[in-house]
């Protein structure tokens, strides 16, 4: 490529002992043992900085020779099957992250049609534009003033067209790198259904929670530990009125309780319940006490408060609370409360008004009922919780601890002789008006609704 200058990817770090040169990411290293000093010293330059390929091929030959040449470029070729370099032209720099090949292809002939790919995602980072997709391991990043190639890229056109549209900016290197990086449109992007069904918001959360390729960093790498500490375990309490919980028998429950395979057969979605006899505050008590009480807590090794609770979460971490917004439970006034999962008790957020009414109404759409909820079970998340431990994934746990803990209420609801279902969506800007949190630090993630059986 001509002018296409190279280095290895900004998170490798180079390092050198007993002979050997080793290169390490975070996704591993690689040794690379008995390199002549030509090669060594053009690898060197390489970890320095952006470096052109004849410059590059100058230092191989001064120290090896040209018969250097050939042991030099399929280095350079298992780099780039490695993922492990950059290639830059003006205004455009094609990087990896994750894991995976990276490398500059073919470009697309002058009459071939192009489109950007509907997958292509662009955020601002450190004053470029990154462009990338959920489908590969590569980044291409654009100066600002390269940007005009995105819209231009919005239908379809051929690198003719685009060359005497865009003058000045280097389109064929430009388009090498984003094919590289998986953003051009095939012309079958959309007619299987096994990629039609996917939008991009869908398939960017799956792949970037799924493991490492498409990511630099993945799992517990402490993203926010430098900059803040651990949130505690619980929530800072509410200062309205408290109904303080009986806490059920677990001996005398178990007794009575069927089976668990006859309260996985009897489990149903259950939408009716008895107007005429409500729930009881004493039932809601303990439905929670046994879903999601806190049952014990430790400090862990890097210093954030844990849990224990009846339902499993990743790192014990247990971001998830619960709201139940009372229309009619005997023993409990109507509005939106707070479980206290230490205490065991339920605190008072809001009154009734119009922001628990549109809740409410929701809640009563989305489930198809004739009448209103009983009560319904908000599920919220403390984002911190995870998100300062968790990279990539902290979402897609959130959503997998909301799920376990649906079905534990579903189970404990279901031995009680209670009405229970789970709802697909909310509305997280209508729980935030109502409770009053701030929307970025918790937010509903679930709701349920709850009564008696008719």
């Amino acid at each position: 490529m001509t002018d296409t200058k190279l280095r290895l990817r900004r998170d490798a770090e180079l390092s050198e002992a007993d002979g050997v040169l080793r290169v390490t990411t975070p996704g591993g290293s690689s040794a690379l043992r008995g390199l002549p000093p030509g090669t060594a010293g053009a690898l060197r330059a390489l970890a320095a900085g952006d470096v052109t390929e004849a410059d590059l091929t100058a230092t191989v030959v001064a120290g090896d020779g040209e018969a250097g040449l050939l042991r030099w470029h399929m280095l350079v070729r298992r780099l780039g099957k490695g993922g492990l370099l950059e290639y830059s032209v003006d205004a455009a720099r094609l990087r990896p992250v994750g894991a995976g090949p990276v490398e500059p292809g073919a470009a697309p002939g002058p009459g071939d049609r192009v489109r950007l790919s509907r997958f292509a995602v662009t955020t601002a980072e450190d004053g470029v534009l990154a462009v990338r997709s959920p489908r590969h391991s590569g980044i291409v990043e654009l100066a600002p003033d390269a940007a005009a190639i995105l819209g231009a890229l919005a239908g379809w056109t051929t690198p003719a067209e685009l060359a005497g549209a865009l003058p000045g900016l280097p389109v064929g290197p430009m388009l090498r790198f984003f094919a590289a990086a998986g953003l051009l449109a095939p012309t079958s992007e959309d007619e299987t259904q096994p990629i039609a069904q996917w939008s991009p918001r869908d398939l960017w959360l799956h792949a970037h929670s799924r493991g490492p390729r498409v990511t630099g960093r993945y799992g517990g790498t402490y993203p926010l530990g430098d900059r803040f500490g651990p949130m505690p375990s619980a929530p800072p309490a509410f200062g309205g009125p408290r109904i303080d919980l009986s806490p059920p028998d677990l001996e005398v429950v178990a007794k009575a309780d069927p089976s668990l395979t006859e309260t996985l057969e009897r489990r149903r979605s259950l939408r009716e319940h008895d107007p005429d006899d409500p729930i009881t505050v004493d039932q809601l008590g303990e439905l929670l006490y046994r879903s999601m009480r806190r049952r014990d807590g430790y400090t862990g090794s890097d210093g954030q408060e844990l849990v224990d609770r009846p339902y499993p979460s990743g790192g014990s971490v247990h971001e998830l609370e619960v709201y139940p917004l009372v229309v009619s439970c005997q023993g409990a006034e109507p509005g939106l409360w707070h479980y206290d999962t230490a205490g065991h008790a339920l605190e008072r957020v809001a009154e009734p008004g119009p922001a628990t009414a549109i809740l409410v109404e929701r809640a009563r759409s989305s489930a198809v009922l004739a009448a209103d909820p009983q009560v319904v079970l908000i599920v919220t998340a403390r984002f911190g919780r995870v998100m300062w431990k968790y990279e990539t994934i902290a979402y897609s746990l959130v959503l997998k601890h909301v799920g376990v803990l649906y079905q534990t209420l579903y189970l404990v609801g279901t031995a009680m002789g209670l009405a229970v279902c789970g709802l697909g969506g909310g509305d997280a800007e209508d729980f935030a008006a109502a409770s009053g949190l701030d929307y970025y630090a918790e937010g509903s993630v679930g709701e349920l609704v709850l009564g008696s059986k008719r």
